[in-house]
Protein backbone atom coordinates (compact mmCIF):
# COMPACT_ATOMS: atom_id res chain seq x y z
CA UNK A 1 0.00 0.00 0.00
CA UNK A 2 1.50 3.41 -0.94
CA UNK A 3 2.47 5.76 1.86
CA UNK A 4 -0.24 8.35 2.54
CA UNK A 5 0.96 11.18 4.78
CA UNK A 6 -2.40 12.94 5.00
CA UNK A 7 -4.10 9.72 6.07
CA UNK A 8 -1.43 9.09 8.72
CA UNK A 9 -1.82 12.62 10.12
CA UNK A 10 -5.61 12.30 10.22
CA UNK A 11 -5.45 8.95 12.00
CA UNK A 12 -2.95 10.03 14.64
CA UNK A 13 -3.81 13.71 15.18
CA UNK A 14 -5.44 13.07 18.56
CA UNK A 15 -2.13 11.66 19.82
CA UNK A 16 -0.15 14.80 19.01
CA UNK A 17 0.60 15.95 22.56
CA UNK A 18 1.02 12.44 23.95
CA UNK A 19 3.61 11.58 21.29
CA UNK A 20 5.48 14.80 21.99
CA UNK A 21 5.46 14.07 25.71
CA UNK A 22 6.69 10.49 25.30
CA UNK A 23 9.37 11.01 22.69
CA UNK A 24 10.29 14.71 22.54
CA UNK A 25 10.50 17.69 24.91
CA UNK A 26 8.30 17.12 27.96
CA UNK A 27 9.32 20.41 29.59
CA UNK A 28 8.30 22.41 26.51
CA UNK A 29 4.92 20.68 26.54
CA UNK A 30 4.50 21.51 30.24
CA UNK A 31 5.27 25.14 29.44
CA UNK A 32 2.69 25.24 26.65
CA UNK A 33 0.01 23.76 28.88
CA UNK A 34 0.87 26.10 31.76
CA UNK A 35 0.34 29.24 29.69
CA UNK A 36 -2.54 27.79 27.65
CA UNK A 37 -0.70 27.67 24.33
CA UNK A 38 -1.35 23.95 23.74
CA UNK A 39 -3.46 24.41 20.60
CA UNK A 40 -3.80 21.86 17.81
CA UNK A 41 -3.12 23.94 14.71
CA UNK A 42 -4.39 22.25 11.58
CA UNK A 43 -3.62 24.81 8.90
CA UNK A 44 -1.87 28.07 8.07
CA UNK A 45 -1.96 30.75 5.41
CA UNK A 46 0.01 33.98 5.29
CA UNK A 47 0.19 35.50 8.78
CA UNK A 48 -2.58 33.27 10.14
CA UNK A 49 -2.81 29.93 11.95
CA UNK A 50 -6.04 27.90 12.17
CA UNK A 51 -7.10 25.37 14.81
CA UNK A 52 -9.42 22.40 14.40
CA UNK A 53 -12.46 24.50 15.28
CA UNK A 54 -11.76 27.00 12.53
CA UNK A 55 -10.48 29.75 14.82
CA UNK A 56 -7.98 32.11 13.22
CA UNK A 57 -4.84 33.26 15.06
CA UNK A 58 -2.46 36.07 14.11
CA UNK A 59 1.11 34.80 14.41
CA UNK A 60 3.49 37.50 15.64
CA UNK A 61 6.12 34.95 16.62
CA UNK A 62 6.63 33.94 12.98
CA UNK A 63 8.65 30.87 13.93
CA UNK A 64 11.25 33.19 15.55
CA UNK A 65 11.34 35.25 12.37
CA UNK A 66 11.33 32.42 9.83
CA UNK A 67 7.95 33.28 8.28
CA UNK A 68 8.64 36.81 7.08
CA UNK A 69 6.37 36.11 4.10
CA UNK A 70 3.83 34.27 6.19
CA UNK A 71 3.22 30.57 5.81
CA UNK A 72 2.74 28.60 2.61
CA UNK A 73 3.43 31.37 0.13
CA UNK A 74 2.25 30.08 -3.28
CA UNK A 75 5.27 31.41 -5.19
CA UNK A 76 7.70 29.43 -3.04
CA UNK A 77 5.45 26.37 -3.18
CA UNK A 78 5.48 26.51 -6.98
CA UNK A 79 9.27 26.70 -7.02
CA UNK A 80 9.56 23.72 -4.70
CA UNK A 81 7.07 21.73 -6.77
CA UNK A 82 9.17 22.40 -9.85
CA UNK A 83 12.21 20.99 -8.07
CA UNK A 84 10.29 17.94 -6.83
CA UNK A 85 8.88 17.15 -10.25
CA UNK A 86 11.88 18.29 -12.29
CA UNK A 87 14.15 15.30 -11.68
CA UNK A 88 17.04 17.68 -11.00
CA UNK A 89 20.51 16.22 -10.51
CA UNK A 90 20.89 17.72 -7.06
CA UNK A 91 23.68 17.36 -4.48
CA UNK A 92 26.07 15.59 -6.81
CA UNK A 93 28.73 17.12 -4.53
CA UNK A 94 31.42 16.94 -7.22
CA UNK A 95 29.53 19.44 -9.35
CA UNK A 96 28.82 23.16 -9.57
CA UNK A 97 25.20 23.88 -8.60
CA UNK A 98 23.44 26.28 -10.97
CA UNK A 99 20.74 27.14 -8.42
CA UNK A 100 23.38 27.92 -5.78
CA UNK A 101 25.19 30.15 -8.26
CA UNK A 102 22.00 32.01 -9.10
CA UNK A 103 21.06 32.54 -5.46
CA UNK A 104 24.59 33.68 -4.62
CA UNK A 105 24.51 36.14 -7.50
CA UNK A 106 21.24 37.66 -6.34
CA UNK A 107 22.28 37.89 -2.71
CA UNK A 108 25.63 39.45 -3.60
CA UNK A 109 23.86 42.08 -5.69
CA UNK A 110 22.01 43.22 -2.55
CA UNK A 111 25.11 43.42 -0.34
CA UNK A 112 27.83 45.61 -1.85
CA UNK A 113 31.35 44.29 -1.38
CA UNK A 114 30.22 40.83 -0.30
CA UNK A 115 30.57 38.92 -3.53
CA UNK A 116 31.42 35.45 -2.24
CA UNK A 117 28.83 33.18 -0.61
CA UNK A 118 28.95 30.03 1.49
CA UNK A 119 25.67 28.18 1.99
CA UNK A 120 24.79 26.03 4.98
CA UNK A 121 21.71 24.72 6.80
CA UNK A 122 20.96 27.16 9.61
CA UNK A 123 21.86 30.37 11.34
CA UNK A 124 23.98 28.55 13.90
CA UNK A 125 25.93 26.87 11.07
CA UNK A 126 26.45 30.29 9.50
CA UNK A 127 27.92 31.56 12.77
CA UNK A 128 30.18 28.52 13.03
CA UNK A 129 31.42 29.16 9.49
CA UNK A 130 32.02 32.84 10.25
CA UNK A 131 34.19 31.94 13.25
CA UNK A 132 36.27 29.53 11.16
CA UNK A 133 36.58 31.87 8.20
CA UNK A 134 37.53 34.83 10.41
CA UNK A 135 40.27 32.91 12.15
CA UNK A 136 41.61 31.46 8.91
CA UNK A 137 41.59 34.81 7.10
CA UNK A 138 43.25 36.86 9.87
CA UNK A 139 45.46 34.19 11.45
CA UNK A 140 44.12 35.38 14.79
CA UNK A 141 42.02 33.43 17.26
CA UNK A 142 40.15 35.94 19.45
CA UNK A 143 36.44 36.62 18.80
CA UNK A 144 34.66 39.56 20.46
CA UNK A 145 30.89 39.47 21.03
CA UNK A 146 28.30 41.37 23.06
CA UNK A 147 26.31 40.74 26.20
CA UNK A 148 22.66 39.79 25.56
CA UNK A 149 23.74 38.42 22.17
CA UNK A 150 22.16 35.32 20.70
CA UNK A 151 24.04 33.65 17.86
CA UNK A 152 22.85 30.03 18.11
CA UNK A 153 23.23 26.96 20.30
CA UNK A 154 25.94 24.83 18.65
CA UNK A 155 29.28 24.95 20.46
CA UNK A 156 30.97 27.75 18.53
CA UNK A 157 27.81 29.83 18.35
CA UNK A 158 27.04 29.11 22.01
CA UNK A 159 30.48 30.43 22.91
CA UNK A 160 29.29 33.82 21.62
CA UNK A 161 26.00 33.69 23.50
CA UNK A 162 25.47 36.52 25.97
CA UNK A 163 22.82 34.72 28.05
CA UNK A 164 24.18 32.36 30.71
CA UNK A 165 20.94 30.34 30.74
CA UNK A 166 21.92 28.75 27.45
CA UNK A 167 25.58 28.25 28.39
CA UNK A 168 25.19 26.71 31.84
CA UNK A 169 26.03 23.02 32.00
CA UNK A 170 27.63 22.83 28.56
CA UNK A 171 31.18 24.00 29.24
CA UNK A 172 33.98 24.21 28.54
CA UNK A 173 33.10 26.29 25.50
CA UNK A 174 35.27 27.65 22.72
CA UNK A 175 38.29 29.55 24.01
CA UNK A 176 39.43 33.07 23.13
CA UNK A 177 35.92 34.53 23.08
CA UNK A 178 35.57 37.90 24.82
CA UNK A 179 32.27 39.46 25.89
CA UNK A 180 31.78 43.23 25.94
CA UNK A 181 28.73 45.46 26.55
CA UNK A 182 26.52 46.16 23.55
CA UNK A 183 26.47 49.72 22.20
CA UNK A 184 29.66 50.60 24.10
CA UNK A 185 32.37 51.93 21.79
CA UNK A 186 34.91 52.41 24.58
CA UNK A 187 34.62 48.74 25.49
CA UNK A 188 34.99 47.73 21.85
CA UNK A 189 38.07 49.93 21.41
CA UNK A 190 39.70 48.40 24.50
CA UNK A 191 38.92 44.89 23.26
CA UNK A 192 40.51 45.58 19.86
CA UNK A 193 43.50 47.59 21.08
CA UNK A 194 45.96 44.68 21.31
CA UNK A 195 45.52 43.91 17.60
CA UNK A 196 44.81 40.23 18.21
CA UNK A 197 41.07 40.02 17.46
CA UNK A 198 39.96 38.05 14.42
CA UNK A 199 36.36 39.26 14.39
CA UNK A 200 33.78 41.36 16.16
CA UNK A 201 30.49 39.47 15.81
CA UNK A 202 27.43 41.63 16.42
CA UNK A 203 23.72 41.75 15.76
CA UNK A 204 22.94 45.22 14.34
CA UNK A 205 19.76 45.07 16.44
CA UNK A 206 19.85 42.51 19.21
CA UNK A 207 17.07 39.95 18.99
CA UNK A 208 17.02 39.36 22.74
CA UNK A 209 15.39 42.56 23.91
CA UNK A 210 15.23 44.27 20.51
CA UNK A 211 18.09 46.49 21.63
CA UNK A 212 18.74 49.21 19.05
CA UNK A 213 22.19 50.86 19.19
CA UNK A 214 22.91 54.56 19.05
CA UNK A 215 23.35 56.05 15.61
CA UNK A 216 27.14 56.23 15.86
CA UNK A 217 27.71 52.70 17.19
CA UNK A 218 27.91 50.61 14.04
CA UNK A 219 29.68 53.23 11.91
CA UNK A 220 32.30 53.66 14.62
CA UNK A 221 32.54 49.90 15.11
CA UNK A 222 33.24 49.67 11.37
CA UNK A 223 35.99 52.29 11.69
CA UNK A 224 37.57 50.60 14.71
CA UNK A 225 37.53 47.17 13.08
CA UNK A 226 39.19 48.58 9.98
CA UNK A 227 41.79 50.37 12.09
CA UNK A 228 42.70 47.21 14.01
CA UNK A 229 42.37 44.84 11.03
CA UNK A 230 39.53 43.00 12.69
CA UNK A 231 36.66 41.61 10.65
CA UNK A 232 33.22 43.06 11.30
CA UNK A 233 30.74 40.19 11.21
CA UNK A 234 27.08 41.26 11.09
CA UNK A 235 24.70 38.59 12.35
CA UNK A 236 21.64 39.43 10.24
CA UNK A 237 20.01 36.04 10.80
CA UNK A 238 16.92 37.62 12.33
CA UNK A 239 17.30 41.23 11.18
CA UNK A 240 17.98 40.44 7.51
CA UNK A 241 15.67 39.67 4.60
CA UNK A 242 13.69 42.90 4.98
CA UNK A 243 12.69 42.42 8.62
CA UNK A 244 13.71 45.94 9.69
CA UNK A 245 12.64 47.75 6.52
CA UNK A 246 15.97 47.31 4.72
CA UNK A 247 17.31 44.16 3.11
CA UNK A 248 19.76 43.87 5.97
CA UNK A 249 19.80 46.07 9.04
CA UNK A 250 23.34 47.43 8.61
CA UNK A 251 21.94 49.54 5.76
CA UNK A 252 20.17 51.77 8.28
CA UNK A 253 23.57 53.07 9.35
CA UNK A 254 25.34 52.89 5.98
CA UNK A 255 27.69 50.19 7.24
CA UNK A 256 29.25 47.49 5.07
CA UNK A 257 30.41 44.50 7.14
CA UNK A 258 33.16 42.13 6.09
CA UNK A 259 30.89 39.14 6.64
CA UNK A 260 27.09 39.08 6.83
CA UNK A 261 25.04 36.11 8.02
CA UNK A 262 21.56 35.26 6.76
CA UNK A 263 19.18 32.39 7.54
CA UNK A 264 15.65 32.06 8.98
CA UNK A 265 13.45 33.81 6.37
CA UNK A 266 15.78 33.08 3.44
CA UNK A 267 13.79 30.03 2.30
CA UNK A 268 10.33 31.42 2.98
CA UNK A 269 10.04 29.09 5.96
CA UNK A 270 10.08 25.85 3.99
CA UNK A 271 13.66 24.51 4.00
CA UNK A 272 16.53 24.88 6.49
CA UNK A 273 19.07 27.25 4.98
CA UNK A 274 21.83 29.65 5.96
CA UNK A 275 24.18 31.90 4.04
CA UNK A 276 27.52 33.52 4.80
CA UNK A 277 28.28 36.46 2.51
CA UNK A 278 31.82 37.81 2.63
CA UNK A 279 34.52 39.78 0.92
CA UNK A 280 36.35 37.81 -1.74
CA UNK A 281 39.73 37.95 -0.03
CA UNK A 282 38.34 36.28 3.08
CA UNK A 283 36.92 33.41 1.06
CA UNK A 284 40.17 33.05 -0.86
CA UNK A 285 42.17 32.80 2.36
CA UNK A 286 40.10 29.75 3.37
CA UNK A 287 39.91 28.02 0.00
CA UNK A 288 43.43 28.97 -1.04
CA UNK A 289 44.58 25.84 -2.84
CA UNK A 290 43.01 23.10 -4.91
CA UNK A 291 43.67 20.51 -2.21
CA UNK A 292 41.69 22.72 0.22
CA UNK A 293 38.65 23.05 -2.05
CA UNK A 294 36.55 21.06 0.43
CA UNK A 295 38.21 22.23 3.65
CA UNK A 296 34.83 23.48 4.89
CA UNK A 297 31.39 22.42 3.79
CA UNK A 298 28.09 20.84 4.74
CA UNK A 299 26.44 17.85 3.09
CA UNK A 300 23.03 19.41 2.53
CA UNK A 301 24.30 22.92 1.80
CA UNK A 302 23.37 24.12 -1.69
CA UNK A 303 20.60 21.51 -1.94
CA UNK A 304 18.15 22.33 -4.73
CA UNK A 305 15.13 22.72 -2.46
CA UNK A 306 16.82 25.36 -0.30
CA UNK A 307 18.34 27.21 -3.23
CA UNK A 308 15.05 27.26 -5.18
CA UNK A 309 13.16 28.44 -2.10
CA UNK A 310 15.72 31.21 -1.59
CA UNK A 311 15.39 32.38 -5.19
CA UNK A 312 11.59 32.41 -4.93
CA UNK A 313 11.74 34.26 -1.61
CA UNK A 314 13.87 37.05 -3.08
CA UNK A 315 11.44 37.31 -5.99
CA UNK A 316 8.50 37.69 -3.60
CA UNK A 317 10.31 40.37 -1.58
CA UNK A 318 10.70 42.37 -4.80
CA UNK A 319 7.40 41.62 -6.51
CA UNK A 320 5.29 42.40 -3.45
CA UNK A 321 7.55 45.24 -2.25
CA UNK A 322 7.67 43.63 1.18
CA UNK A 323 10.78 45.47 2.35
CA UNK A 324 9.17 48.82 1.68
CA UNK A 325 6.00 47.51 3.27
CA UNK A 326 7.91 46.43 6.38
CA UNK A 327 9.37 49.93 6.72
CA UNK A 328 6.09 51.80 6.30
CA UNK A 329 3.67 49.49 8.09
CA UNK A 330 6.20 48.71 10.80
CA UNK A 331 6.61 52.41 11.56
CA UNK A 332 2.83 52.86 11.67
CA UNK A 333 2.42 49.87 13.98
CA UNK A 334 5.19 51.04 16.33
CA UNK A 335 3.73 54.55 16.46
CA UNK A 336 0.23 53.20 17.02
CA UNK A 337 1.35 50.99 19.90
CA UNK A 338 3.34 53.83 21.39
CA UNK A 339 0.31 56.13 21.31
CA UNK A 340 -2.09 53.54 22.69
CA UNK A 341 0.17 52.11 25.40
CA UNK A 342 2.27 55.09 26.42
CA UNK A 343 -0.08 56.16 29.20
CA UNK A 344 -0.12 52.84 31.08
CA UNK A 345 1.90 52.49 34.26
CA UNK A 346 3.46 49.16 33.38
CA UNK A 347 4.70 50.24 29.93
CA UNK A 348 8.25 51.56 29.95
CA UNK A 349 8.96 51.83 26.20
CA UNK A 350 7.85 50.82 22.71
CA UNK A 351 10.67 50.64 20.16
CA UNK A 352 11.56 48.99 16.91
CA UNK A 353 12.64 49.19 13.30
CA UNK A 354 10.40 47.91 10.56
CA UNK A 355 8.64 44.73 11.64
CA UNK A 356 10.92 44.10 14.61
CA UNK A 357 9.20 45.69 17.60
CA UNK A 358 9.55 45.55 21.37
CA UNK A 359 7.19 46.51 24.16
CA UNK A 360 9.13 46.87 27.40
CA UNK A 361 7.47 46.82 30.82
CA UNK A 362 8.65 48.07 34.19
CA UNK A 363 7.53 48.56 37.81
CA UNK A 364 4.31 50.58 38.21
CA UNK A 365 4.10 53.79 40.16
CA UNK A 366 0.90 52.89 42.04
CA UNK A 367 1.44 51.29 45.43
CA UNK A 368 -1.50 48.93 44.91
CA UNK A 369 0.15 47.34 41.86
CA UNK A 370 3.74 47.23 43.08
CA UNK A 371 3.25 44.18 45.30
CA UNK A 372 1.77 42.10 42.49
CA UNK A 373 4.51 43.15 40.09
CA UNK A 374 7.17 42.33 42.69
CA UNK A 375 5.66 38.87 43.24
CA UNK A 376 6.01 38.00 39.58
CA UNK A 377 9.48 39.53 39.27
CA UNK A 378 10.60 37.50 42.27
CA UNK A 379 9.43 34.30 40.60
CA UNK A 380 10.88 35.15 37.19
CA UNK A 381 11.91 38.51 35.75
CA UNK A 382 10.06 37.92 32.52
CA UNK A 383 6.94 36.52 34.15
CA UNK A 384 4.99 39.76 34.06
CA UNK A 385 4.87 39.59 30.27
CA UNK A 386 2.70 36.48 30.52
CA UNK A 387 0.08 38.67 32.20
CA UNK A 388 -0.20 40.33 28.79
CA UNK A 389 0.59 37.40 26.52
CA UNK A 390 -1.80 34.83 27.97
CA UNK A 391 -4.98 36.93 27.61
CA UNK A 392 -3.65 38.28 24.31
CA UNK A 393 -3.66 34.70 23.07
CA UNK A 394 -6.78 33.44 24.83
CA UNK A 395 -9.04 36.46 24.20
CA UNK A 396 -7.61 37.96 21.02
CA UNK A 397 -5.96 34.94 19.36
CA UNK A 398 -2.63 36.70 18.89
CA UNK A 399 0.50 34.57 19.30
CA UNK A 400 3.57 36.40 20.63
CA UNK A 401 6.23 35.82 23.24
CA UNK A 402 8.93 37.41 25.36
CA UNK A 403 12.06 38.86 23.76
CA UNK A 404 14.39 36.74 25.84
CA UNK A 405 14.99 35.02 29.16
CA UNK A 406 14.64 37.07 32.33
CA UNK A 407 13.53 40.31 30.69
CA UNK A 408 10.15 42.11 30.81
CA UNK A 409 10.04 42.66 27.06
CA UNK A 410 7.56 41.34 24.50
CA UNK A 411 8.94 41.03 20.97
CA UNK A 412 6.76 41.26 17.88
CA UNK A 413 7.97 39.77 14.61
CA UNK A 414 4.91 40.13 12.37
CA UNK A 415 5.03 38.54 8.93
CA UNK A 416 5.83 41.25 6.41
CA UNK A 417 2.56 40.43 4.62
CA UNK A 418 0.20 41.66 7.36
CA UNK A 419 -2.33 44.29 6.32
CA UNK A 420 -3.97 47.35 7.83
CA UNK A 421 -6.72 45.22 9.39
CA UNK A 422 -4.05 43.15 11.12
CA UNK A 423 -2.34 46.30 12.38
CA UNK A 424 -5.62 47.44 13.94
CA UNK A 425 -6.12 43.95 15.39
CA UNK A 426 -2.68 44.11 17.05
CA UNK A 427 -3.05 47.62 18.44
CA UNK A 428 -6.56 47.04 19.79
CA UNK A 429 -5.65 43.69 21.36
CA UNK A 430 -2.56 45.04 23.11
CA UNK A 431 -4.47 48.07 24.34
CA UNK A 432 -7.10 45.77 25.82
CA UNK A 433 -4.62 43.32 27.37
CA UNK A 434 -2.41 46.02 28.90
CA UNK A 435 -5.44 47.87 30.24
CA UNK A 436 -6.69 44.68 31.90
CA UNK A 437 -3.25 44.04 33.39
CA UNK A 438 -3.77 47.15 35.51
CA UNK A 439 -6.73 45.50 37.19
CA UNK A 440 -5.54 44.39 40.61
CA UNK A 441 -7.69 41.26 40.50
CA UNK A 442 -6.31 40.20 37.14
CA UNK A 443 -2.74 40.80 38.28
CA UNK A 444 -3.12 38.75 41.44
CA UNK A 445 -5.06 35.88 39.84
CA UNK A 446 -2.74 35.31 36.92
CA UNK A 447 0.29 36.32 38.93
CA UNK A 448 -0.39 33.66 41.58
CA UNK A 449 -0.97 30.99 38.94
CA UNK A 450 2.13 31.74 36.90
CA UNK A 451 4.36 32.44 39.87
CA UNK A 452 3.25 29.16 41.45
CA UNK A 453 4.03 27.26 38.27
CA UNK A 454 7.43 28.93 38.03
CA UNK A 455 8.30 27.98 41.64
CA UNK A 456 7.18 24.37 41.04
CA UNK A 457 9.28 24.21 37.90
CA UNK A 458 12.37 25.44 39.74
CA UNK A 459 11.77 23.04 42.60
CA UNK A 460 11.38 20.14 40.18
CA UNK A 461 14.59 21.07 38.42
CA UNK A 462 16.45 21.16 41.73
Amino acid sequence: MPFDLQKLVAERRAEKFDLFDRHLNTQLLRLLKTIGFDIDYVGAEGPYLFDGEGNRYLDLLSGFGVFAMGRNHPTVIRALEQVLHGNFAGMVQLDASLLAGLLAERLAARMPGLDKLFFCNSGAEAVEAAIKFSRAATRRSKIVYCDHAFHGLTYGALSLNGDELFRNGFGPLLGDCVKIPFDDLDALERALAAGDVAAFVVEPIQGHGVNIPGDDYLPEARRLCTQHRTLLVADEIQTGMGRTGRFYACEHWGVEPDIALLAKALSGGFVPVGAVAMRRWIFDKVFDRMDRAVVHGSTFAKNDMAMAAGLATLAVLDDEKLIERAAALGESLTDGLRQRLGGYEFVKAVRGKGMMIAIEFGPPSSLKLKAAYALMEQANKGLFCQLILVPLFQHHRILAQVAGHDMPVIKLLPPLVIGEDDRTWIETAFDDAVRDSHSLGAVWDLGRTLAGQARKSRAGAA
